[in-house]
């Protein structure tokens, strides 16, 4: 299980274009995130374990071949960039560093990331938020040897980094029982060392440069097929799903507390577990038919993925899991829909989301 349903898997950063050669402004985008967002950076990690190059990934994508995402069509990345009226960027790995693309947007994200670097050790390869965040500092370094320091500087800080991690830390760390994590710690104690590593990965991507930064919380993971299958009816895990509301309230309180201290920081706290949870209690108001099970019907506790001798279900479209842990593209349409309408109202506008308010 690689990105996992929490739709939060993405970073899309939002900022004007500062090649010197184009006299219009246009967007730029860098998504950060897991398996939810990947589009291929996992296939160039020849000893990962965490790959979708193969059918049936794809089939509803341009050509109908597999890319590296982790779905039968598109990402919420690849949707809400062309609601921007944007190419959705290539994988940050088939980027060199000295052709201009490198500047002009990149999607960083891997299947089996999460925020501790342990989290997804058995995909061997894959980059964690860490090595994600490394990867951007390469960026900027190549932005700035292009344009200059005070042109890169000035991209980062009109930036919008839209961040989801944390789906992998619980469904491929914290809730596999052989992992130490597991055995190590209470959830009180887990959830802890996930906000202070949250805490200074964020305060890294601020010293880099960035202030304008939208995480986005998980949503209900109890309640994914790979989980369903551990109640005896195929009921959602609500004691999972009370950790991860735990998980949230303790980030937006990070945020809230990160835009007191630091200057011009405006961390948004983007919420949509209620949104995944209403879509999964009530698909036919959304157009489906099916939110228990998954299209590629292999929902296991141990694996999940579709494999190409999967019996997959007649209409893709009805269903709103792929597989054990992803959606399907319908249902990433429906997510970065409501995304894009909360978040994005004028998507050309320089104005900025609103930060996460205080406690009232």
């Amino acid at each position: 299980m690689l990105g996992i349903l929490v739709f939060a898997g993405l970073v899309i950063a939002a900022i004007p274009a500062m090649a010197a050669d184009s006299a219009n402004s246009s967007l730029l985008t860098f998504i950060f995130g897991d398996s939810l967002t990947e589009v291929g950076n996992n296939n160039f990690l020849q000893l990962s374990l965490a790959k979708s190059n193969y059918p049936w990934y794809g089939i509803d994508y341009n050509g109908g071949q597999a890319t590296g995402r982790f779905t039968n069509g598109r990402t919420i990345g690849d949707i809400i960039s062309s609601k921007l009226g944007i190419p959705s960027p290539p994988p940050y790995l088939s980027l060199s560093k000295v052709e201009d693309a490198i500047y002009r947007g990149a999607n960083y994200a891997s299947g089996g990331a999460g925020i501790l670097n342990d989290t997804g050790l058995y995909f061997i390869q894959r980059l964690s938020f860490d090595d994600q965040i490394n990867a951007f500092n390469k960026t900027k370094q190549a932005i700035k040897a292009k344009l200059g320091g005070v042109a890169a500087e000035k991209l980062c800080k009109e930036a919008i980094f839209f961040i989801g991690m944390g789906s992998n830390d619980y469904v491929n760390n914290f809730l596999q029982p052989f992992q130490p994590d597991a055995q190590q710690y209470t959830h009180d104690e887990f959830v802890e060392i996930l906000v202070s590593t949250l805490k200074h990965q964020l305060l890294r991507l601020y010293l880099l440069g960035a202030r304008r930064m939208m995480f986005h919380g998980l949503a209900p993971l109890g309640c994914i097929p790979s989980q369903r299958v551990k109640s005896r009816r195929g009921e959602c895990l609500q004691q999972v799903n009370r950790w991860v509301q735990q998980f949230n309230s303790k980030v937006n309180k990070l945020l809230i507390s990160m835009n007191r201290r630091l200057p011009t920081a405006q961390l948004t706290f983007v919420d949509t577990y209620e949104q995944v949870m209403d879509l999964i209690n009530n698909p036919s108001a959304y157009g489906f038919k099916v939110s228990n099970t998954s299209c590629c019907n292999v929902d296991t506790s141990i694996g999940g993925l579709c494999l190409p001798n999967s019996n997959l279900c007649k209409n893709r479209k009805e269903f709103v899991f792929w597989d054990a842990f992803h959606p399907s593209d319908a249902a990433n349409a429906v997510l970065a829909d409501r995304i894009f309408t909360t978040f994005f109202p004028h998507p050309h506008s320089p104005s900025s989301p609103s930060p996460s308010p205080s406690p009232s």
